[in-house]
């Protein structure tokens, strides 16, 4: 068994890993990798030739291959060392590492630190207990985006979406570029899924149905995929069986969100938030295992890649202080209040800024944000809608931090109405 050992390595070679290790380099750490299971860099980005990609980070308008390549230029200009095709298998608490490659074979990797930046993968209709047979012709809406942009096959021509999640908005959009037919979106919650960009763009704009509050109830069809039985939800979200109508189609696409891939970091003793799906970590990025960080779509999931490469050169930098023996002290918790489902991070270090990343539960108008510290308010911003959607964003400086006597501060939504 080969073995190597490193300052530092990430784990996962997406936006979010290429962004960490660059920042480690850029902070003085020596000796760096990557490993990831593709044969390049780059993630899931690599298949997502649409535009939208890089305004915060770059300053321009880039499709995905071209946000990509900005981190992977840098990262092959620099001296980190890349572990590709590369299967992680084993992550222990002692942040030693057992993975597979065509090149080294079975090799031990040890690492001062490990940053964890594996991104996300799809919900499966088991997970979702679609019932009904089960034909060829249903396949996830990430899937279906690989088989048309990156091998060149079209997987059907008549086409519904389950789930209005970005993905399965976007694949809309270009299945209909491709001469493909939408018929409809279905999504099982009163509000949709996705970015309200996303829902202008590719849904009002090409004139594909959306409709909320409705499940797809029965799969018809043995060998291929013929037909869906849709029904619509009250309130309470049961099925009404009087108000089915079937749609015939030969694809269906579930774009039913996003889980963390986080199977390593279970290995290793991290801690998964029941939130989030993912590690639970202070404003310093770091996990309850000391030297292990998390980042990116395994820490929760963002609406932009350039909120990744953001969060993830944080990531970065309070790693390198770690490994220089600088770590911050993250000592106040943050807690979700009214309308709020999570916060990232979950515990902030009053002596330093913060960013703190959130999503509300419900669709609101005319709300308000407020940062609680006891009977205090530190921060107040004012949104004239938040959709659970949309990621919140709320900055919070070393100097608001130090007013918080208490051990705990508190995000809430007031006021505001329907939206």
């Amino acid at each position: 068994m080969k073995q190597f050992a490193y300052d530092a390595l990430v784990i996962g070679g997406g936006t979010a890993g290429m962004s960490a290790a660059l920042a480690l380099k850029e902070n003085g750490i020596g000796k760096v990798g990557i490993l990831d299971r593709e044969p390049a860099l780059g993630g899931i980005l690599l298949q997502c030739p649409h535009n939208g990609f890089g305004l915060h980070t770059f300053k321009e308008e880039l499709t995905g291959p071209e946000f990509a390549q900005r981190f992977t230029d840098s990262v092959l200009s620099s001296d980190i060392d890349l572990f590709l095709d590369t299967c992680v298998t084993r992550l222990t608490p002692e942040r030693e590492v057992v993975a597979l490659s065509p090149e080294h074979g079975v090799m031990k990797l040890t690492s001062r630190a490990i940053i964890l930046a594996m991104g996300c993968r799809e919900r499966s209709r088991g997970e979702i207990n679609l019932p009904g047979t089960r034909p060829g012709g249903i396949m996830t809406a990430g899937l279906a985006q690989r088989f048309i942009n990156m091998d060149g096959y079209l997987p059907g021509k008549e086409v519904v979406i389950l789930g209005s999640g970005d993905i399965g908005l976007i694949m809309a959009r270009r299945l209909t570029w491709v001469g493909a037919h939408v018929k409809a979106v279905i999504e099982i919650m009163p509000f949709p899924g996705g970015l309200m960009r996303n829902i202008v763009q590719c849904l009002e704009d090409y004139d594909i149905p959306l409709h909320l509050s409705h499940a797809v109830t029965k799969i018809i069809g043995n060998r291929h995929l013929r037909a869906v039985e849709v029904c619509r939800l009250d309130s309470n979200g049961r099925v009404l069986p009087e108000t089915a109508f079937k749609i015939d189609c030969d694809l269906l696409l579930l774009s039913v969100g996003l889980i963390p891939e986080n199977e390593l970091s279970l290995q290793a003793g991290v801690q998964i938030s029941d939130a989030t799906k993912g590690a639970i970590v202070g404003s310093d990025y770091q996990t309850n295992v000391p030297g292990i960080f998390s980042c990116g779509n395994v820490l929760h999931v963002h609406d932009l890649a350039d909120y990744v490469a953001e969060e993830a050169k944080r990531c970065g930098q309070y790693a390198a202080q770690s490994i220089r023996g600088q770590a911050a002290k993250p000592r106040i918790k943050v807690i979700p209040g009214h309308n709020i489902r999570y916060v990232v991070p979950s515990i902030v270090d009053p002596m330093e800024d913060v960013v703190l990343f959130m999503r509300p539960f419900k669709p609101r108008r005319e709300v308000v944000l407020e940062v609680r510290c006891g009977k205090s308010v530190l921060k107040r911003i004012s949104k004239k809608i938040i959709l659970p959607s949309e990621m919140l964003t709320i900055k919070l400086s070393s100097k608001q931090l130090a007013q918080c006597t208490d051990e705990r501060l508190e995000i809430a939504v007031t006021g505001g109405r329907e939206a």
